[in-house]
């Protein structure tokens, strides 16, 4: 009885520390719920707010491994929640892992449909692995707001 109960304890702590992982990570409902709250932050608040309240790395467009970028419609960055080093950068031949020109794919389909899915790998912000994401995006006035979730 006692080794029963011992494994029905690791199995538990097993669980109980995998869901604890998959909490710390984004999902694609919340990388569509973060585009679209930024996109009506736009609406609420104007261009330069939005942009100052993106690119600020402790700010509400911020969360976990979640994060917002926005790229004029030539694949400049105007802002971004945790690499401000990109900003005023034109990344519009940025290539992924597997040299993908992502934003690229990602533009391309925002100016023909408005919004849409791209799937590329890129680093991790919080584990700074190489891992798989798919960018979910929306286009609004000039610009294209997106955020994405890494998959494991």
């Amino acid at each position: 009885m006692k080794k029963l109960f011992q494994a029905v304890l690791i199995g538990t702590a097993f669980i109980a520390s995998s869901a604890a992982i998959a909490a710390d990570q984004g999902t694609a409902a919340e990388a569509e719920a973060m585009v679209k709250k930024a996109v009506a932050y736009l609406k609420a608040h104007g261009k330069d707010k939005t942009l100052a309240e993106v690119s600020n790395n402790k700010g509400q467009f911020v969360d976990r491994d979640l994060y917002i970028s926005v790229y004029d419609m030539n694949g400049k960055v105007l802002a971004h929640g945790t690499n401000p080093r990109l900003i005023e950068k034109d990344v519009s031949a940025l290539k992924d892992a597997d040299g993908k020109e992502f934003i690229k794919d990602i533009l391309t389909k925002a100016k023909a449909s408005g919004k849409g899915t791209s799937d590329y790998k890129w680093p991790n912000p919080v584990t700074k692995e190489i891992q798989a994401k798919t960018v979910y995006f929306e286009k609004a006035d000039d610009m294209v707001f997106s955020s994405g979730y890494y998959k494991k």
